[in-house]
């Protein structure tokens, strides 16, 4: 009888909602044509040696050899770490501090949100190069600070090869760390006013109730704001073209503008194939874990 009944169900259930899934054909399609197909022919390609037009003349893992005996690659990689580490916890402390404040239902609360999302509305390109006149050493933060009285002060990281990618970072947490702040936000206005009540009757300090009730409760959301950051950091490119161009000598390279400039500039389509093929690696080295505790542990439970 149950047998029966589940055979009659699945027609049913496959029928549900035709008109949605007819209508989701076409993206799905133009999903698989473009970014799968755009996917691995990356891939197939990167082991051949493309110059200015692509060509199908393999020549196995030359290129991906000659691209991790880069010092140019190298560097770019160890400034992606850099970036992406302090990124990551510098966005995630100050959202998390900023959202815990705008949850105690503070006045003008719907300001604050409103100027600190704001830079997140503008473009990468109008970030950088509005921090690099902030960061010029001849009119911006040194400038000032110098006209107040102290000559001796120095601060000019955009032009410092050991320093820059701070510059970058301060410019990159004050565009991103808005959104980060929202969506603590929205975490933390999802936790049961009766769990505060609770924890205030026992007693336990404030920031106990945050770190061992309200933080690990959150944990969807702090996974899906790992994943956006993580995602953001490395296609970084924008920020490093506007304030600093890859200088000064090098210093600022990210992986994203060696495959643009190895693609578009140096006219090397393999040598650019490989690289993005490990950026893309690199990005399912995040999404996958994430897609699996996300959903893999749901079929599960």
């Amino acid at each position: 009888m149950n047998t029966t009944e589940d055979t009659t169900r699945r027609p049913s259930q496959l029928f549900r909602n035709l008109n949605a899934k007819v209508a989701s054909i076409p993206m799905i399609m133009t999903a698989l044509l473009v970014f799968l197909g755009g996917t691995v022919w990356t891939i197939v390609y990167s082991f051949t040696n493309s110059k200015l037009l692509p060509r199908l003349k393999f020549v196995g893992l030359d290129q991906y050899e000659r691209l991790w005996s880069a010092s140019r690659w190298w560097t770019s990689i160890e400034n992606l770490l850099v970036y992406g580490v302090l990124s990551l916890i510098f966005s995630l402390v100050i959202g998390f501090l900023l959202a815990a404040l705008l949850d105690q239902k503070i006045r003008f609360e719907g300001l604050f949100r409103t100027i600190f999302l704001y830079p997140f509305a503008l473009s990468f390109v109008v970030t950088g190069l509005t921090w690099q006149w902030i960061l010029n050493p001849d009119f911006g933060v040194q400038h000032i600070v110098r006209s107040l009285g102290w000559e001796s002060f120095v601060f000019n990281p955009l032009y410092d090869q050991r320093i820059v990618i701070y510059g970058i970072l301060i410019a990159g947490l004050w565009q991103g760390t808005g959104l980060v702040m929202c969506l603590m936000l929205a975490g933390l206005r999802g936790i049961d006013e009766d769990i505060w009540k609770a924890a205030r009757v026992d007693g336990i300090p404030t920031w106990k109730t945050y770190l061992f009730i309200v933080i690990p409760m959150m944990r969807p959301v702090f996974i899906t704001t790992l994943v956006i950051i993580a995602s953001g950091i490395v296609r970084l490119y924008d920020l490093v073209v506007a304030q600093t161009s890859g200088g000064p000598g090098g210093a600022s390279e990210v992986p994203a503008k060696y495959v643009y400039d190895y693609m578009f500039l140096a006219q090397n389509l393999g040598q650019g194939f490989a690289a993005s093929t490990m950026m893309l690696l690199s990005v399912a080295i995040i999404v996958v874990p994430w897609a699996y505790l996300e959903f893999g542990g749901k079929k599960r439970g």
